[in-house]
């Protein structure tokens, strides 16, 4: 999972970091301990060196029979590199490591008549010193990352917490759900120091929670604004319904009817839509035969349709919401589409098809919208009927699903086997 990965994201490149650090320092105390122990090993061979010079001449050789031959030596008895510097310059030193686990530091000098005064000094105990320091900077580096990665994991997880609250709070207003919000309430002690002061994910949660409040407003609003029309207008409404009632027998009393009659299914689309907005709607679920409730829908609204069923299918649902959601997509196949308008129903799914031109792209990706009917080519409506099956599915917890197959539009209702609530 993405946002489960951050988490590990974080903690690898904090050991990275780690390792860097720990890498740098390691190398350079590593470099400044071994030149530190070479310029040490350098000084004690130059300066026995200098003082077997200074002894052999002022001839006082060293106790011992034929002890000056082990400092004064010919040059050609040096080993060839420290013989080269030595030609270069005096005095001269060579670090001999051509045996690893015995290196020795040599110095020369000349003594005159062809003679070098030489000095050895054994370095293997500073070796085994420096790497004894490091193998006790790597223990250390490992030790300080055994800490350090669970620490940042743990640091990683507090941060990733709060960016999955602001992910399902998001989820939750696209659902619908307009009261969610991120910071907790404030009796709650919580507010944005519980969810770690003012950094940047607090400022993405306030956002958010702004964002929510605002589109609740704007919703509520427009909620409002949608019921408080339909209700004015059905009062007078009702009273025009009687009036045209009581109009003489004729063609022009028959349009001023049909209009009339359009206008009370408009209101009472729109009070019916303030209701699915308002959240007011539930659902009264029973066992309803559903090629049969589909067949008696079909019927209602006067609409020439084919019902294909697979066997006897049978769901527990609300039958008068699920005839308003069939009602609405065979009026929306009957005006947009072409026959035959086809039902076909089958375990907990029901389709209605048309060979129409079928459903626009811009319904398809932003979903039906009150007042809008796609292109112009659909002919006549008010938007209505989509919005208000899509909200009745939602109320009996059914997904509808507007897609266009080959020859036409499809509308895919599937109800669930198992009713919430």
């Amino acid at each position: 999972m993405m946002v489960g990965s951050l988490r590990w994201k974080v903690a690898a490149l904090i050991t990275l970091a780690c390792c860097a650090v720990v890498a740098v320092v390691g190398i350079l105390v590593h470099r400044t301990t071994l030149e530190r122990t070479m310029w040490q090993g350098e000084g004690r061979a130059l300066e026995s060196a200098a003082m077997a010079a200074k002894e052999y001449r002022a001839d006082t050789p060293p106790e011992g029979p034929d002890s000056w031959t082990e400092w004064i030596k010919n040059p050609d008895e040096l080993p060839s590199p420290l013989r080269e510097r030595l030609a270069m310059e005096s005095p001269a030193t060579w670090y001999d490591d051509r045996k690893p686990d015995q290196p020795w530091m040599w110095a020369a000098r000349w003594v005159g008549e062809g003679l070098v005064a030489t000095s050895k000094m054994e370095m293997g105990s500073d070796m085994l010193r420096l790497r004894a320091l490091d193998r006790a900077m790597v223990r250390a580096a490992l030790t300080a990352l055994a800490v350090v990665v669970p620490v940042s994991v743990c640091l990683a997880e507090l941060a990733n917490r709060r960016l999955r609250r602001v992910a399902r709070t998001a989820r939750r207003i696209a659902n619908g759900d307009l009261d969610a919000r991120i910071a907790p309430p404030p009796h709650r002690g919580g507010g944005l120091a519980r969810w770690g002061g003012r950094d940047e994910i607090a400022d993405i949660s306030a956002a958010v929670d702004s964002m929510a409040a605002s589109l609740q407003h704007r919703l509520l609003a427009e909620q409002r604004f949608t019921a408080d029309v339909a209700h004015d207008l059905r009062t007078p409404l009702m009273g025009l319904v009687a009036v045209v009632e009581l109009l003489e027998e004729g063609e022009t009393t028959d349009l001023v009817r049909d209009r009339v009659r359009v206008l009370r299914s408009l209101v009472e689309d729109l009070l019916e839509v303030s209701r699915l907005d308002a959240g007011a709607e539930v659902a009264e679920r029973v066992r309803v035969p559903l090629a049969e409730l589909a067949e008696e829908s079909a019927a209602r609204v006067g609409v020439e349709v084919r019902v294909l069923a697979s066997g006897d299918p049978v769901a527990e649902t609300d039958p008068r919401r699920l005839d308003r959601i069939l009602a609405n997509l065979l009026l929306n196949a009957h005006r947009h589409g072409a026959p035959p308008v086809e039902i076909m129903v089958r375990d907990h799914v029901i389709e209605v098809r048309d060979r129409g031109p079928g459903f626009p792209p811009e319904l398809l990706a932003d979903g039906p919208k009150r007042f809008r009917t796609g292109a112009a080519e659909r002919g006549r409506g008010h938007g209505l009927g989509l919005t208000i099956a899509l909200g009745q599915a939602h109320v009996i917890g059914a997904d509808l699903t507007l897609a266009n197959a080959p020859g036409g539009a499809v509308a895919v209702l599937r109800l669930p086997r198992q009713p919430s609530g």
